[in-house]
């Protein structure tokens, strides 16, 4: 009988647990629109450091074009790439073919937005 009860408490525990992490469904592009600075991401919640980024995310007219990305020392700009609502979620697509990234909206205010990427990275953004 301790096991069963044990197994239900499990169990609504995780029912609970589980909604604490929702995602914040996405209704319209109006909801990202604007231009974000991405400060930093990390790979999981659970990373104990950040890193550091500089990136310029500007969401306009359903284009999203990045700014002053940082590869191998150098910077450069992404041009525009579409950019939808789809089941709550934001979808970038990627630049030369019909494939997106797909994020969802971790938390979000008038000054800074969270996304979590599809493999689990978490993007942190403030408002510019």
């Amino acid at each position: 009988m301790k096991r069963i009860n044990l197994a239900a408490i499990l169990l609504t525990l995780s029912v609970f647990t589980g909604a604490a992490y929702a995602d914040i469904t996405l209704q319209s592009k109006a909801e990202v629109e604007g231009t974000w600075k991405l400060q930093s991401t990390k790979n999981s919640l659970t990373d104990k450091e950040a890193i550091p980024r500089e990136d310029t995310w500007i969401f306009k007219d359903g284009k999203v074009t990045i700014l002053h990305i940082p590869r191998e020392g150098k910077f450069y700009d992404q041009p525009p790439v579409n950019y939808e609502i789809e089941d709550g979620k934001l979808k970038v697509a990627l630049l030369g073919n019909n494939r997106f990234d797909v994020f969802s909206l971790e938390a979000k205010d008038d000054n800074s937005m969270t996304l979590k990427g599809k493999f689990g990275g978490y993007y942190y953004f403030i408002k510019k």
